[in-house]
């Protein structure tokens, strides 16, 4: 295999440069920087420079009533017509979120309830472990009401959010939990659209 050593290439005429032919692979070295940032990048087809490779949802298909530690049951990827997701999807089970890949991701958290009694609130909360066992609570959130006089139903929404570093997709993982006053407040969800739902966006590399 022959080395061309230079520092500039550019095209003999017109203005037009091909690397490679059709079926080639070029490699660009580990270490090596492509800077393309004051260029315009055309024709990219499937590939992606720097940018987002996975984005995932999944919502709570029925209502519940109580606490959850964590919400285990019930829960779906979104599937709706007109709702879309991008790369490798999330693993759930029993309510743990296994992380396709490492990387720096953005998670968030947004629940619908509803009580009908007196005061009332709901504590959300996304907890995450980074031994595959124990869980921390890493952002919360609350939603809450207060009723007097003749009864009624009260809705009522919270949400939280974070940044969470995966270093190591067997023992970085989340879960989510529901802390429901005296136990009789409803979590709402929908088979159909998202009421009470989970968002997983990779923004980069760890």
């Amino acid at each position: 295999m022959s080395k061309i050593e230079v520092d500039t290439i550019e095209p003999q005429s017109g203005t037009s440069l091909t690397l490679g032919a059709s079926g080639d692979t070029i490699t660009i070295p580990s270490g090596a920087t492509l800077d393309g940032s004051s260029a315009t990048l055309t024709g990219i087809g499937t590939a992606t420079v720097n940018g987002i490779t996975v984005a995932d949802q999944w919502r709570l298909t029925t209502n519940f009533t109580g606490d959850a530690t964590p919400i285990a049951s019930n829960l779906e990827r979104v599937d709706g017509a007109g709702q879309g997701t991008l790369g490798t999807a999330m693993a759930e089970s029993s309510g743990i979120f296994t992380f396709p890949s490492t990387g720096i991701w953005f998670v968030k958290y947004d629940v619908n309830t509803f009580h009908n009694t007196g005061n009332w609130y709901h504590t959300l909360a996304i907890q995450v472990t980074t031994n595959n066992s124990s869980y921390t609570t890493r952002a919360s959130g609350e939603a809450w009401g207060t009723q007097a006089g003749e009864a009624q139903t009260f809705y009522t929404s919270g949400t939280a959010n974070t940044l969470v570093d995966v270093t190591d997709t067997t023992q970085v993982k989340v879960r989510f939990t529901i802390d429901a006053f005296s136990g009789t407040a409803t979590t709402m969800g929908s088979t159909n659209n998202n009421v009470t739902y989970m968002t997983f966006i990779r923004l980069g590399d760890t």
